[in-house]
């Protein structure tokens, strides 16, 4: 019995064990409280941390900021002393007055002075162009005279008439005047085709190379009889002697014409040449205006193939047509004198002159007057 266990003996055993967890829950808590408050407290920290190197960086951002503030007060500060030494050295206001008055002066000058060399170039490019003329007219009346030159002429003497004309001065009228005169004369003149005598010329020069004198032959008259019946009884041998002899002799009692010698081919060489050397010359007169000399050449050529070749042939009678054909032309014209239009320029000239010296010698005058 003393075994048995009672109720209230039981209870405080079989409780203990249960009781024992409770400890242990207190436990836990109190750790992941702790654990809690560590990892706020790190948060803290490192937010902390960052809040610090933020700060940190700005205040270098404000330090840099500052420095570079500095640095362009620093430049503000040598620039206002730069523009203050500069300012110090700029004249004040009485320079500044006197030299806006030069600088006036210097532009009226140098337009002043421009001018005047606008007008002394176009005075010289006009006394140029005037001299011109006077050299194409002197130019003109040389080719008239000497070459005869129609065409070239004209175009010359209306040259000089269009400098005239573009220069528009009223002094130049009379020279004008003389000048419309002459050309009036020259396109009135006629114009002769001396290239074309040239040609001409020179193609009857190859004709004439290629004459052939005619050979004379014995033609005896129509009452005669042979020579068989004048000297012989007919035989053969007589009259093959006779003609053999007669090859070498003829006798015509009857002949009422010249008898001109045979050329030698020495001597025909040289009337040929003589003959083209007469129709060079003509050639010569045609292209240079020389009526004399060219009807005269003309003539000697037709003398000598009258002379040294015979008439009757049909290349001679063309060659002798033809040159009195070409002996009509003429060749030289009579020109016009063009010293009264170079006197009238050269006097519109020489009195333009005068004016430009007048007027030259009283600017200076004008120029040196307060």
């Amino acid at each position: 019995m003393s075994e048995a266990v009672t109720p209230q003996e039981t209870s405080p055993t079989s409780s203990s064990p249960a009781a024992a967890p409770a400890p242990r829950k207190g436990g836990t808590g109190i750790a992941l409280l702790a654990l809690l408050v560590g990892a706020a407290g790190l948060a803290a920290g490192g937010w902390g941390v960052w809040q610090v190197q933020q700060l940190k960086g700005a205040e270098q951002q404000r330090a840099a900021q500052l420095e570079d503030a500095r640095a362009q007060a620093q430049g503000v500060q040598n620039a206002n002393a730069e523009l203050n030494n500069r300012l110090d050295t700029l004249p004040n206001a009485d320079e500044l007055e006197a030299r806006r008055r030069l600088v006036v002066e210097l532009q009226g000058d140098q337009q002043q002075l421009a001018k005047q060399v606008k007008q002394v170039l176009g005075q010289s490019r006009q006394q140029w162009r005037l001299a011109e003329s006077e050299h194409l007219l002197r130019l003109a009346a040389l080719r008239l005279s000497a070459l005869q030159d129609i065409d070239s002429a004209t175009e010359l003497v209306q040259g000089a008439d269009d400098i005239l004309r573009v220069n528009n001065d009223p002094g130049a009228f009379a020279a004008r005047a003389q000048l419309a005169k002459s050309l009036e004369a020259l396109r009135a003149l006629p114009r002769p085709d001396r290239t074309g005598l040239f040609l001409q010329l020179g193609a009857l020069r190859d004709q004439a190379a290629q004459l052939q004198p005619l050979n004379p032959a014995f033609k005896p008259s129509e009452g005669g009889t042979g020579p068989s019946t004048a000297w012989g009884d007919g035989s053969s041998t007589w009259d093959q002697w006779w003609e053999r002899i007669s090859r070498y002799v003829r006798i015509d009692f009857n002949a009422g014409q010249d008898i001109r010698p045979l050329l030698s081919g020495q001597q025909l060489d040289r009337v040929r040449l003589a003959l083209s050397l007469a129709l060079e010359q003509a050639q010569w007169a045609a292209l240079n205006g020389k009526q004399d000399v060219y009807e005269q050449a003309l003539k000697q050529a037709k003398q000598i193939v009258g002379d040294f070749f015979n008439a009757d042939l049909a290349d001679s009678r063309a060659l002798v047509a033809r040159l009195d054909e070409l002996s009509g032309q003429a060749v030289t014209v009579q020109t016009p004198d063009l010293g009264p239009a170079l006197s009238s320029l050269q006097a519109y000239l020489s009195r333009r002159e005068n004016a430009v010296q007048q007027q030259e010698a009283v600017a200076p005058d004008a120029g040196t007057q307060p």
